[in-house]
């Protein structure tokens, strides 16, 4: 009995991946497409590789003839669905990509699991579904139909398809909603990847708006910590076969003092370039965590001001491998 990873190759999806083999045997799902350099993701499967227990299928989640390859080859016992077109600016560039590969192929998964029987399904979603939300800190009962990206859209689609095939066909489905996850491994796109690099290499660092922007900031240990603590059979022993958690810090930093954290663990300063806010971003998130912690045993410790010199120690020994 195998427990399915899609997208688990990305950022989140390795380190549970390598979570998961300590206990279980992992199938992989990747398409290594080009939305960042497909080498990076194949190095963070190196550590995975070793483990007989580790099997990767390489394909895309839309392709159904594919994906009921997988599950016809391996006996599933539960899917953690984390593969997504991810990004909010992005998705305002190629909304009808962003809708195909979200949409269809969460489809295409939970369709799967109804065929095939898998009753336990974990959805990586994501706090952009709040949208502009004047209550903080954001609750799982707040209320979301006004996403202001195709990104957010899409996610708070799948939430919506995701109940349904539970009411429908039994299926066990715990949505995660992630706010803002940073650590090891975090994509080269996102934001304090992308600040780390410039201010390293001495280049304008674009900060969209006037910096006064909050988020609510996660580390990869945190989010695999509510990740494995959503998982069956604790699940099940909630008697909640659907439910939604936010998975956060619960605590906001504003975007000027992110930049200084990351300036006093690299030892250089930023070199700052003021730009207009951005369509389709939101002024602040910040998760309400007190049913994740209740229910789940859910407690985040990294702090941001732990977390950015852990990551900036990573981003330095990967430049020197490089």
């Amino acid at each position: 009995m195998a427990v399915l990873v899609t997208g688990g190759a990305g950022f989140i999806g390795s380190h549970l991946v390598e979570k998961l083999l300590n206990t279980e045997e992992v199938v992989c799902v990747d398409d290594f497409n080009d939305f960042y350099d497909p080498a990076i993701k194949r190095r963070n499967l190196e550590p995975a590789l070793q483990s007989r227990n580790f099997h990767l299928r390489q394909g895309d989640i839309r392709d159904l003839s594919f994906m009921e390859g997988v599950f016809r080859e391996f006996p599933l016992t539960e899917v953690i669905h984390l593969a997504a077109r991810a990004g909010v600016r992005p998705s305002l560039k190629d909304p009808l990509l962003y809708e195909d590969v979200n949409g269809r192929g969460t489809l295409n998964i939970l369709e799967l699991c109804r065929k095939y029987e898998v009753k336990n399904f974990i959805f990586g979603g994501s706090s952009s579904v709040y949208g502009i939300n004047n209550k903080i800190p954001f609750s799982e009962d707040d209320e979301i139909s006004k996403p202001v990206s195709p990104y957010a859209a899409t996610k708070r689609a799948n939430e919506l398809m995701c109940y349904t095939y539970h009411h429908l066909y039994g299926i066990h489905v715990t949505v995660l909603r992630f706010f803002t996850v940073y650590g090891p491994r975090q994509r080269p796109e996102m934001a304090i990847h992308k600040f780390t690099r410039l201010i390293d290499e001495g280049l304008e660092v674009p900060l969209y708006g006037d910096g006064s922007s909050r988020r609510d900031y996660t580390y990869t240990d945190d989010i695999i910590q509510g990740i494995m603590a959503a998982r069956p059979p604790k699940a099940d022993r909630r008697g909640r076969p659907y439910d939604i958690f936010n998975l956060g810090e619960s605590r906001t930093t504003e975007l000027g003092k992110l930049v200084t954290l990351i300036e006093e663990a690299l030892g250089k300063k930023a070199r700052i370039k003021r730009l207009p806010d951005q369509p389709g971003d939101v002024p602040v998130t910040y998760a309400d965590i007190s049913k994740s912690k209740g229910l789940l045993g859910y407690n985040p410790r990294v702090s941001l001001e732990e977390g950015i010199p852990l990551f900036v120690k990573w981003y330095q020994e990967m430049k020197v491998k490089r």
